[in-house]
């Protein structure tokens, strides 16, 4: 075979895709991308909304905890760092009540604590979602316990 010899299909034809063969190819995948990203996408907010209620979950139970022992909810002031450090007015604390710090939430921001809470309830736990901001919807949606 000679160095300059060129395989060729039964047609005589090059073999290899034409620059118009590579087009549809992209055309279908960025198609395909456009149609599956959205979707994608919305999941993973909705995974970030699930691990935020858990983790708010994890903190009312501990919370409720500290509370058995001390005989009341840590103040605002003291908030979820009473979870892992003692206050000097919880006499019979016996925590740590939490296996690591408190996390941020996954937006990477500060759970808010408040107690006594609003409607009634001992505390509200808080996490202003993906904007960082008061209301919100969807994945900016306020999440509490």
């Amino acid at each position: 075979m000679h160095a300059n010899t060129r395989f060729t299909w039964a047609g005589g034809r090059r073999s290899g895709f034409t620059l118009l063969e590579l087009l549809v190819v992209v055309a279908i995948i960025g198609l395909l991308a456009a149609y599956v990203g959205p979707k994608y996408f919305s999941q993973l907010g909705k995974s970030e909304q699930s691990v935020a209620k858990a983790q708010i979950e994890a903190f009312a139970k501990a919370l409720d905890t500290y509370r058995l022992d001390v005989g009341r909810y840590p103040t605002t002031s003291e908030g979820l760092a009473a979870l892992l450090n003692k206050p000097a007015s919880a006499n019979r604390w016996n925590g740590p009540y939490l296996q690591k710090d408190v996390p941020l939430d996954p937006w990477g921001k500060a759970y808010s604590y408040k107690s006594p809470g609003t409607r009634g309830k001992d505390f509200d736990i808080l996490s202003y979602g993906s904007d960082g901001q008061p209301g919100g919807t969807d994945t900016a949606a306020d999440i509490t316990n």
